[in-house]
């Protein structure tokens, strides 16, 4: 569990730092990014968890989110995690921007030759709370998700698999429904087989159709200018129903003239952040 400090940076009165760890669940060297506030000095703070898109690593969301003073101003120390292993030579890994390196999906792969090393979804659920919560002065009772892209995915996700762990959730631009986009598709295929049964255990939507557990107060930001979004990768309306049917209460809003990109997770994560700190210093 030994952890190899890569930088620190004074920020927002606080500090921004990046780890190495070698993963037991990855099989390889991962690193993490970690954010503390000034409030961890003195005390035990609430854990938000940021998981990144496709082609990201731990450096995006540190650079561009522009989350340091808000989660400066709530106390919440946020870990941005990487968004699959890197350096294990399987063949294929690199020949794709969204399958393989940068592209884990935050699922446990069952197929050859991926199921060794690609197991984010154990990774971010499991190991590395753990490690965090080892090494950082965290109180583990109150963590919350949020994500970008395949990211939000990833969030949605693991909220809606753990009833109960996560305090809160939000996503911004979240892949709502995988199992009916080109890009759920082809990373499925390739992680989970063709069966398609087996995705439905890491689809948001169909997640949400069997949700049973404490209530979950979900945010989601969609630019309405998002590239992704006319190309049906996105599908929101589909997530949106089946919680409505639900009564799972989720805020969604369409936000005019906003693409994909980080310009846009900026311009809200304000937002976010004091959606996740209202649950996690209840």
């Amino acid at each position: 569990m030994a952890l190899t400090q890569v930088s620190s940076n004074k920020c927002a009165g606080g500090f921004q730092k990046v780890f190495e760890h070698e993963s037991s669940e990855l099989k390889c060297k991962m690193k993490f990014a970690v954010y503390l506030p000034p409030k961890a000095e003195t005390e035990k703070c609430p854990v938000m968890y940021w998981l990144s898109g496709l082609t990201c690593t731990e450096q995006n969301f540190i650079t561009k989110a522009g989350s340091q003073l808000a989660a400066a101003e709530h106390g919440i120390i946020i870990v941005a995690p990487d968004t699959s292993p890197r350096g294990c030579n399987i063949e294929g890994e690199d020949e794709s921007w969204d399958f393989g390196t940068g592209a884990g999906f935050y699922v446990d792969a069952t197929q050859d030759p991926w199921k060794t090393n690609y197991r984010m979804y154990s990774y971010v659920t499991e190991e590395l709370p753990k490690l965090i919560n080892a090494n950082f002065p965290t109180d583990p009772d109150r963590m919350s998700v949020s994500g970008h892209s395949m990211g939000g995915h990833g969030a949605l996700i693991c909220a809606l698999k753990n009833p109960g762990k996560y305090k809160a959730v939000s996503a911004f631009a979240p892949i709502c429904n995988p199992v009916q986009c080109p890009w759920g598709q082809k990373a499925f295929t390739g992680y989970l087989g063709s069966d398609r049964t087996t995705w439905e255990a890491y689809d948001a939507t169909v997640l949400a159709a069997s949700y049973s557990g404490p209530q979950l107060d979900i945010l989601i930001d969609q630019g309405r200018d998002d590239q992704f979004l006319s190309a049906s990768q996105l599908l929101p309306d589909n997530l949106i129903a089946v919680c409505s049917e639900k009564k799972i209460p989720v805020v969604f809003r369409l936000q005019p003239g906003y693409d994909h990109s980080y310009f846009f997770i900026y311009s809200f994560m304000n937002d976010h952040i004091k959606h996740h700190a209202k649950f996690l210093n209840a």
